[in-house]
């Protein structure tokens, strides 16, 4: 005898499917490498503040909170950028900086100094400078990463050729402009080259944090797009995302987030590069919505530990920018031998 079902009686749906239990273990590493994340930066900023504090403890810690504040959003603009950046491009040993920006700040320093003198440093004001290399630096930005992805999209070898040739040229002109140099603008362009976290204009600072807070928060939007871009070209545009004008938007935020923290401080070629590959080694994971805000917690963490040591442990013998360089630089060597073997 056949059963006659009531359509109007509900279909048991069946056990509900959850996640896997690996899936489960890999969830719980991550939330574990996040909470650990933010406990090396809270300890990080504590050792920055009260270590070794002496004298006026309202100077120091006035002192010293300024210039956690500009560790903090120039670690935290870096990393962030950086990562979205690997990720446009396709490739984990690309980063802006890498690509010239820092070199060109070189010469846009130098150029100034060279056409106006060191007092123009001065005379354009802290915001001033600021604004106008800021400006700059983001144009050249657009202007550059938009021809290359149009013309040669994700081609590895291509970027890092442009990048070598444009950096080693920016920074040929910067040597032949301050080779002309008086010696006392020389020594004052010196001492602006260097990424320093020693003196920070307080309003310097607010414009930075809040320049930088806009663009992290410009590329929110962006975070779960970009775990589509990340399959290529190809397949985000079949997967139905606008791929040109998502890799402009974030191209945009990029350069401006790069361009603050290099006129903020200065110079600092390796940070990206260490900070968004240290991240995905870190978290095991592929989405953006937690790399690109835990690589803005591990540039932030990079930034005040590598002060802490610059301070603490070589009693300020080299700047920051030094010590980023050097370990950022052999890094950038062992993982282009790396890809070079695969």
């Amino acid at each position: 005898m056949s059963t006659v079902l009531d359509p109007s009686t509900p279909l048991d749906p069946g056990p509900a499917v959850g996640p896997s239990s690996s899936e489960r273990a890999r969830r719980t590493r991550v939330r574990r490498a996040l909470v650990v994340l933010v406990l090396v930066l809270l300890v990080g900023c504590a050792a920055h503040l009260l270590w070794d504090l002496r004298g006026s403890w309202a100077y120091a810690l006035d002192l010293r909170s300024r210039q956690l504040g500009a560790l903090v959003v120039v670690g935290a603009a870096v990393g962030a950028s950086s990562l979205a950046f690997q990720t446009v491009a396709g490739s984990r040993i690309l980063t802006p900086g890498v690509m010239g920006f820092d070199t060109l700040y070189v010469l846009i320093q130098t150029v100034t100094v060279f056409a106006f003198g060191a007092g123009a440093l001065q005379l354009f004001g802290v915001v001033e400078s600021f604004v106008l290399d800021t400006a700059l630096l983001t144009v050249f930005g657009v202007l550059l990463f938009r021809w290359l992805f149009r013309r040669h999209s994700r081609n590895l070898f291509v970027l890092v050729l442009v990048g070598i040739v444009l950096g080693s040229l920016f920074a040929s002109l910067s040597t032949l402009a301050s080779r002309m140099l008086s010696p006392d603008d020389y020594l004052t362009l010196q001492a602006v080259l260097f990424a320093s976290f020693t003196t920070v204009d307080v309003r310097l600072l607010l414009v930075c944090a809040a320049t930088s807070a806009a663009g992290l928060a410009a590329l929110v939007p962006l975070l779960r797009r970009l775990d589509v871009v990340d399959l290529g070209r190809d397949a985000a545009v079949a997967l139905g995302v606008d791929y040109r004008r998502t890799v402009t938007r974030v191209l945009v935020v990029v350069t401006l987030l790069v361009a603050t923290s290099t006129a903020l401080v200065g110079p600092m070629l390796f940070l990206g590069l260490l900070v968004a590959n240290l991240t995905r080694q870190f978290l095991p994971t592929h989405t953006h919505v937690v790399l690109v805000p835990a690589a803005a917690v591990t540039g932030a963490a990079t930034t005040v530990l590598g002060q802490v040591v610059v301070t603490h442990v070589l009693d300020l013998a080299t700047p920051l920018s030094v010590v980023v360089n050097l370990v950022g630089g052999v890094y950038f060597l062992v993982l282009l031998l790396r890809s070079v073997r695969l």
